[in-house]
C-alpha cells in the first residue's frame, strides 16, 4: 500500500477531480508535509516525504507539550519507509491524531493517522484508501503469503491496527483510484477511536 504512495500522490484539488471525474493523473507539483504549531496542537498539511520523520521529531522536540496532530490535507506519501517511520514516532510518543470536519487524508496519510494512540474523526472528514502498485505489478497480483506484504502487516500490528484493514484497502480501490470510506467502514475497521460532530 505504501509503495503506491511513491507513485500516486494527489493534492486536495487532484483528489477532488479524481472523485468527480473518476479519472486523473499523477500530480508531481505538491508541497512536502509541514507541521505548524497552533496553540497546543501541530497542524499537518502536505505529502509525507523522506524528510517527514526528521521534521516531525524536530517539531515535537521544540514543542514537548504537544499531544495532538490535526491533519488538514495529507493526500499520501512519496517515501513508504519514511511514512512507516513517521507513523511509529506518532505511536511511540502516544500522540492523538485528529481529522477535522474539513480534513482530508488518503493513502499514506491514512496510514499516518492510524498511528495515533487516540484517533479522532470529526463528522465530515474524508478518509481515502486504495491498493498499491510497483512499476510492473500491483498488490493484488501477489499471493497473500508474498513477503512484499510483510512490512505493511508488521506496521499495522505495531500500531495496534487489525491486519484485516490492510487487505480491505487492497480490495477497496485500484492503485489509480481512491475509495472514500463510509462511516460504517471506519467503525468496522476501528479507524477512529472517537467519532464526534465537532471538536
Amino acid at each position: 500500500m505504501l509503495l503506491l504512495k511513491k507513485m500516486m500522490v494527489w493534492p486536495m484539488t487532484a483528489l477532488l477531480v479524481l472523485v468527480v471525474a473518476a479519472c486523473g493523473s499523477v500530480e508531481d507539483d505538491y508541497e512536502v508535509a509541514r507541521f505548524d504549531r497552533v496553540g497546543d496542537e501541530l497542524v499537518m498539511n502536505g505529502v509525507i516525504s523522506s524528510s517527514t520523520p526528521i521534521d516531525l521529531r524536530a517539531a515535537l522536540d521544540e514543542n514537548p507539550k504537544i499531544k495532538r496532530i490535526v491533519m488538514l490535507d495529507v493526500p499520501g506519501s512519496d517515501d513508504d519507509y519514511a511514512n512507516l517511520e513517521a507513523g511509529r514516532i506518532v505511536h511511540e510518543r502516544g500522540l492523538t491524531t485528529v481529522i477535522p470536519s474539513n480534513g482530508i487524508i488518503a493513502s499514506g496519510g491514512t496510514d499516518f493517522f492510524l498511528a495515533g494512540k487516540k484517533r479522532v474523526v470529526v463528522k465530515g472528514a474524508r478518509i481515502g484508501v486504495h491498493s498499491w502498485s510497483a512499476e510492473d505489478y500491483t498488490a493484488l497480483d501477489l499471493p497473500k503469503s508474498d513477503q512484499e506484504h510483510d512490512k505493511y502487516l508488521k506496521y499495522y500490528k505495531s500500531i495496534g491496527i487489525d491486519p484485516l484493514f490492510y487487505w480491505y484497502t487492497l480490495d477497496a480501490a485500484p492503485p489509480e483510484d481512491v475509495h472514500w470510506m463510509t462511516e460504517a467502514e471506519m467503525k468496522r475497521y476501528k479507524v477512529g477511536t472517537q467519532y464526534t460532530s465537532a471538536l
